[in-house]
């Protein structure tokens, strides 16, 4: 059994597949075995795995269901009870997968770890140094485009970017795994505020460094495909996440963040795109009842210690 699975999600990527690829076979000190879950390319990416990495196991969907889909066969297909996920867009050090596996083991508690994910273009600068959310239900990228050596020094985070992190198998198992609702975005952190109202904790690992491109398969960092499907999802993650006291608590805030983000859109020309995925994110809720969490006595204690965290977090915004 190998000491560790990596599952690379895939659509369309190969103008990147190569370089991540050759990154992910020079892994030293564990037994990885590689993963990848194509989502019906249509560039060549399914024959070019096959010709110059037949090492890889890929798995082929018929059409593209989503990231969630891909990285929940992912988890279903790996042989390891560690599971590492790793956008396709990205480069990884040689140590990288040996450092986020004895991160994760230090703690039982500890059900995620992010590795340091720095910019491609610029290894001077932070990509995601985990990510957090707050009362505004705004989802926020921890040290974005900022200094490298700021971020040195492992802590909790929030939630753990999937695009570089490290999860136990039968634990994510165990939570139901990525929702495939959500197609795409907001889905670690959907994944995250579980584990958290179960009792667990994520962490980011700064000796794990990994060079991410960022919007590898979207294509930019803000188009109607992102801003849809974000707008809607975090809805749907408020809704399945927060009992109703704390929604109707902390409704002004939220009103007011997604207010806030609806006037940043319109100003990006991109207003009725964020208003559909308003809409889409209703849809969620109303479709999707059985998926919101069903909160009891255990769940008090750890409600109020997430609502702490979402109104600390309000002074991260920008750090």
């Amino acid at each position: 059994m190998p000491d560790v699975t990596i599952v690379i999600p895939n659509y369309n990527g190969i103008a990147y597949l190569g370089a991540c690829l050759r990154s992910v076979e020079k892994q030293e000190g564990v037994s990885a075995e590689v993963l990848i879950v194509d989502n019906g390319s249509t560039d060549g990416s399914q024959e070019y795995i096959r010709t110059e990495f037949p090492a890889c196991r890929l798995i082929c969907l018929e059409k593209n269901y989503g990231f969630c889909r891909a990285v929940n066969e992912g988890f279903r297909y790996a042989e390891s009870e560690y599971v590492i996920l790793l956008n396709n867009d990205t480069e990884i050090k040689p140590d990288f997968a040996l450092r986020l596996l004895a991160s994760i083991k230090k703690d039982r508690k500890r059900f995620s770890c992010q590795a340091c994910m720095i910019q491609y273009h610029d290894h001077s600068k932070m990509d995601d140094a985990g990510d957090f959310y707050c009362v505004l239900g705004w989802g926020m990228a921890r040290g974005k485009g900022r200094p490298v050596e700021n971020y040195r020094s492992g802590q909790k985070i929030f939630s753990s970017c999937a695009g570089a992190a490290i999860y136990r198998k039968s634990l994510t198992e165990r939570l139901g795994g990525f929702d495939e609702a959500h197609f795409a975005y907001l889905e670690d952190m959907d994944l995250s505020y579980r584990a958290k109202l179960a009792g667990y904790y994520h962490w980011y690992e700064p000796e794990a460094k990994v060079y991410h491109v960022g919007s590898g398969t979207s294509g930019s960092r803000y188009n109607h495909f992102k801003v849809v499907h974000s707008a809607g999802n975090n809805l749907y993650l408020i809704y399945k996440n927060m009992p109703l006291i704390q929604i109707i608590v902390n409704s002004p805030l939220l009103l007011a963040g997604f207010l806030i983000k609806y006037l940043f859109f319109v100003k990006k020309g991109l207003g009725r795109d964020y208003r559909e995925g308003l809409v889409r994110g209703i849809q969620l809720c109303r479709s999707n009842p059985d998926r919101r969490t069903s909160f009891g006595k255990q769940h008090v204690i750890r409600c109020l210690a997430i609502e702490l965290e979402l109104l600390r977090n309000l002074l991260r915004l920008g750090k």
